[in-house]
């Protein structure tokens, strides 16, 4: 349990001096062999960015890959687990700053001998400063914490600079997914990409919103919500070709 302590000690002194993340990082005790496998398994699987970005982010899996995505706030990992295991040739990039979740997805990766996914356990915001530019095939934010209080909507992950910041790392036809319950948050993120210059909108008719994207894989948590009422919307929006960014 070494490594949780430390990695959140570390963590938070950084987002003292930048105030980049917001919540609890850890909830309920975690069973032996999940502490266990924050010593053991996440050291392996974590990305050093105290190392400069390998040229080819492929380098970062010990398999060689055709693409790579990343997924900003896994929350118990269904969703990634269930891509990486679908396609063992896209090499998968999460995040998670929560421990449960992280600890969740740990268990998974093992269980399941998943080779093709590195992890990342912290604040998006430093993953995303380290990223080389155009790098990525796509990017999935599914279910993100909605903060719905007007007052803390600038807690959203949501902004413009956030924003331009996943056009940065985005390869030119690259794709941002975007799902949510919540549908002040949807017309929220609608509103900040369609300002872009960096996005376009895939939808092409009126109800697409409701039509997750190709491949999706459901989690719990949307099982939940539409138990519950809640609607899900899905939003897709394609990285324009402006040469603005370079890869490097």
């Amino acid at each position: 349990m070494a490594a949780v302590e430390t990695a959140m000690s570390m963590s938070d002194r950084s987002k003292a001096r930048r105030g980049a993340f917001f919540g609890r990082r850890k909830g309920h005790a975690l069973r032996p062999r999940q502490a266990e496998l924050f010593d053991i398994l996440l050291p392996r699987l974590a990305i050093e960015l105290a190392k400069p970005a390998p040229p080819d982010l492929g380098l970062l899996f010990p398999n060689a890959v055709d693409s790579i995505r990343l997924e900003i706030g896994f929350g118990g990992g269904e969703h990634m687990i269930a891509q990486a295991e679908q396609h063992p040739r896209t090499g998968y990039i999460g995040v998670e700053p929560f421990v449960n979740g992280m600890a969740k997805a740990l268990a998974a990766i093992e269980l399941k001998n998943l080779s093709n996914i590195r992890l990342h356990f912290d604040d998006a915001v430093f993953l995303l400063e380290w990223l080389p530019s155009a790098s990525l095939a796509g990017v999935d934010l599914i279910y993100p914490d909605p903060w719905p209080k007007r007052r803390h909507w600038k807690r959203r992950f949501i902004q413009d600079e956030s924003v331009a910041t996943i056009a940065r790392i985005l390869r030119p036809g690259g794709e941002f997914h975007f799902a949510t319950d919540v549908p002040d948050y949807a017309a929220w993120t609608l509103k900040h990409l369609i300002r872009s210059p960096d996005f376009a909108w895939t939808a092409e008719r009126a109800h697409d919103w409701r039509h997750a994207w190709s491949g999706f894989s459901a989690t719990r948590y949307e099982a939940n919500a539409r138990r519950e009422g809640r609607v899900p919307c899905y939003l897709i929006f394609r990285r324009t070709d402006d040469r603005r960014w370079t890869a490097g």
